[in-house]
């Protein structure tokens, strides 16, 4: 597990973090979401022993991060843009991984080079930007550490790698202990594999919450119902955290399990009503809303 206890960092006049506290738990893949700026690149960089905060700690499985090298060996940290030496090759860069990492399997990036179409002997420099991304992913994997950091996981993989990508995590989580943490400022790229997700905002965690319970306790309503005084009912016995009506058609976003919205539907006759699912972007804007912040236009 990964415990961030109120975390804060500064750089001269910018505030990166403010007092962030979160738990990352073992064997799950956890979405770090935020804007441009908002701090993800700086609390990974903490949580990995970069950087050091200016107030509070990060432990890993129990032991402090900061200059602790029994903590620092659970862990590989992918930065935004990957840094590879001159005139290296994937090849030569696994030898280095294997140099710092004991358990880098050697045999298995050889393997995943040949797979994703990578020449192990030429040079990275002349690499694309997302081939030098998928390199870097699969030096991270085989490093067979039990954490993963990723900054900007998908950036510069085009559809194809993305999902290549996204698997080779889901399937690593399966067959080892695992712990991926991806960040990213896109909603859409992590939605469909992360079990947790953590909305960073001006240098702070709003919450971090699973996905999944999310999902099932927040739906979007669509319903007519032409009686005001039973419109009005309806909308008093849910808990709404946005609403909005247009012509005859009130559309709510509202906490509560499907059977329960459905009950409160029949219960008012309605004209027309459905329940739709809501994406992992409509649910942060609500959240959002809700604790005070509007990021309708920032997260996308």
């Amino acid at each position: 597990m990964i415990e961030i206890e109120d975390v804060s960092k500064q750089f001269d006049r910018i505030v990166a973090l403010d007092r962030v506290s979160a738990q990352i738990e073992e064997n799950c893949i956890f979405g770090l979401v935020g804007t441009n700026g908002a701090g993800k690149s700086t609390l990974l960089r903490i949580i990995s022993g970069v950087l050091h905060p200016d107030h509070g700690q990060v432990r890993i499985d129990g032991y402090p991060v900061w200059e602790n090298p029994r903590a620092k060996g659970r862990l590989c940290f992918l930065a935004d843009t990957a840094y590879f030496f001159a005139n290296a090759t994937p090849r030569s860069m696994g030898e280095y991984y294997r140099v710092l990492y004991p358990g880098f399997d050697s045999g298995r990036y050889e393997e995943l080079l040949e797979r994703f179409e990578l020449d192990p002997k030429r040079k990275l420099s002349t690499f694309s930007k997302g081939m030098k991304k998928q390199v870097s992913v699969l030096l991270g994997l085989c490093t067979n550490t039990e954490y993963l950091l990723c900054d900007e996981t998908f950036d510069g993989l085009d559809p194809v790698m993305r999902q290549a990508v996204k698997s080779l995590l889901a399937a690593e989580i399966l067959s080892r202990k695992f712990t991926p943490v991806l960040a990213s400022h896109s909603l859409r790229e992590i939605e469909d594999i992360c079990d947790h997700v953590g909305l960073l905002h001006r240098g702070g965690i709003l919450f971090a919450k699973d996905v999944d319970e999310m999902k099932l306790d927040i739906h979007k309503v669509q319903c007519v119902i032409p009686d005001p005084v039973q419109e009005a009912a309806f909308l008093n016995a849910l808990p709404v955290l946005h609403y909005e009506k247009r012509g005859s058609l009130l559309t709510v976003i509202v906490r509560g399990t499907r059977a329960e919205l459905e009950q409160k539907l029949l219960e008012q006759q309605p004209l027309f009503s459905e329940i739709l699912p809501l994406t992992l972007e409509e649910i942060f804007i609500s959240e959002t809303e809700v604790a005070g912040y509007d990021v309708r236009n920032l997260i996308y």
